[in-house]
């Protein structure tokens, strides 16, 4: 395409009259030759004005409408929860069952005989089992005898002593032969349940499985095993004796272990208070 002559656009088939410059005239419409496209605006905001009135009218309805549901499943508090089929997630929220009926060296005792009983006390034995009183002869019985059955307690604790006993274990785990831990270091060993899941069921035997973090390590400015974070799964197989859910036997696996956020690590120091500031959970559903 080429300047003309003139300065305009093309050849003279695309000249205006006069000027060689096209023009187009609206219809007259009374002094306002914008009129029209005013009105098609107004028309096309007072659309858009119904629809988001109409979209916040849905909003609120669906509110109300969720509120009213979440409202609806908390009528009856009192009453008892029913268990689902094996193998289905239940929420860890309350239920307004009381979970637990007392407690035995700081370990909750006394579950119901219900799927959430049973995996309320896979939990909390979860916890007993990988805490730091497990490397203490004293404590660690008192745990067995708390957690496991009677017909297989004793077994148990001859198995665990010889285990935690082991100064080669000991020492990997930067403990002394003994047990105790050096000098100006904090021992760490404590699991967090992040979910439990029903396996299996019946009568007076249940299947449990437990997801959950450990921490495990010494926290000290020179320590040579830092508190690392590991991710473990355990099945505890239960059986309903002496009017409580107990441990007959159990299996571990590693993961399922998530991806580690990009967080800088503690230091020895906030480590040491952290762990001394805060106390473990006692779970219970």
């Amino acid at each position: 395409m080429s300047l003309s002559e003139d300065g305009g656009y093309g050849g003279d088939g695309h000249r205006g009259p006069e000027t060689g410059q096209t023009r187009t005239r609206l219809p007259d419409s009374g002094g306002d030759p914008y009129g029209s496209a005013r009105r098609s605006r107004t028309g096309m905001s007072s659309r858009n004005l119904v629809t988001i009135v109409g979209v916040i009218v849905l909003l609120l309805a669906a509110i109300a409408f969720a509120n009213r549901g979440g409202s609806g499943n908390n009528e009856s508090p009192t009453d008892s929860p029913k268990d689902s089929g094996a193998g289905a997630a239940q929420p860890t929220a309350p239920t307004g069952t009381k979970p637990v009926g007392g407690k035995s060296g700081g370990i909750a005792t006394g579950f119901a005989k219900t799927e959430q009983g049973a995996q309320s006390a896979a939990a909390n034995y979860a916890v007993a089992l990988n805490s730091d009183g497990m490397y203490k002869n004293e404590s660690r019985h008192a745990i067995v005898d708390t957690v496991y059955a009677p017909s297989v307690a004793a077994s148990r604790k001859n198995g665990l002593d010889k285990a935690y006993s082991d100064a080669a274990a000991l020492g990997r785990a930067g403990l002394k032969p003994d047990g105790t831990v050096p000098k100006g270091m904090t021992f760490v060993s404590r699991a967090t349940p992040v979910g439990t899941k029903i396996e299996s069921f019946k009568g007076d035997t249940a299947k449990v499985s437990v997801w959950y973090s450990a921490l495990f390590g010494l926290a000290g400015a020179r320590s040579q095993n830092p508190v690392t974070e590991s991710w473990y799964t355990s099945t505890f197989d239960l059986l309903w004796t002496g009017g409580d859910w107990k441990v007959s036997n159990s299996t571990q696996k590693d993961g399922p272990a998530p991806i580690g956020r990009d967080q800088p690590a503690a230091s020895a120091e906030d480590m040491t208070k952290a762990v001394q500031g805060y106390g473990g959970f006692t779970y219970a559903r």
